[in-house]
């Protein structure tokens, strides 16, 4: 068992996945919600939040918890989503990246993460901006008209944008074998990290190494 426990190395700790789950509740909340206000074929989908008329009055409050909750990650993990060098060699060889082929001396996330992590940042401030403006009862009626239809398009096209990015955050996800339980569970395999992260592996193994030296 401890050898096993050894072969593990901590990816994310309770408190970053409990975060990074209320955000995805509070998205898919959203979500199903907000394509319900958006197309008539789908009312039924805001039924996700009781009924239609409570799903207008709970819809924006959701938004808003989501938007906490990932300002909270994007405090977290602003710092390891900068473009570096080995990003512009992992975007260069993306031909053997989508062969499952891992490039570069990749960090604790890859060029595909950082875009994700950078547009639903950008994607969440929009719907905020936007969203205030089109709530009512509240804002709405200290703004005009022409103001509140430009709100409500970019409110739409932010929407439209941050799903493209959760449904290609999912996707990745799925499809790299092992990042679920990273995020379920908290840990990766050491051979996980050395192949899809290695230069975090280091990292992680050097302030272990340092942890280990200082104790008496």
């Amino acid at each position: 068992m401890k050898k096993r426990h050894h072969n593990r190395i901590q990816r994310y700790s309770a408190p970053e996945r409990i975060n990074h789950w209320i955000v995805a509740f509070c998205f898919v909340l959203a979500a199903l919600s907000g394509l319900g206000f958006f197309f008539p074929s789908f009312n039924w989908l805001m039924h996700v939040l009781g009924t239609p008329q409570l799903a207008r009055i709970l819809h924006p409050f959701v938004g808003v918890i989501m938007f906490v909750a990932f300002l909270l990650m994007f405090f977290r993990y602003w710092k390891y989503n900068f473009v570096d060098r080995e990003d512009v060699i992992w975007a260069k060889n993306i031909h053997k990246v989508i062969q499952n082929e891992e490039v570069g001396d990749i960090g604790r996330y890859n060029l595909g993460q950082k875009c994700v992590f950078w547009a639903a940042i950008a994607s969440l401030v929009l719907l905020l901006a936007s969203g205030v403006v089109i709530w009512r009862p509240y804002f709405a009626g200290a703004f005009p008209v022409p103001v509140i239809r430009l709100a409500l398009l970019v409110h739409s096209v932010a929407a439209v944008g941050l799903i493209i990015v959760i449904m290609v955050h999912v996707y990745a996800a799925l499809w790299v074998k092992g990042s679920i339980t990273a995020m379920v569970e908290g840990w990766v395999t050491t051979a996980w990290a050395k192949e899809h992260h290695p230069r975090w592996y280091r990292a992680v193994r050097a302030r272990q190494t340092i942890k280990q030296e200082k104790r008496p």
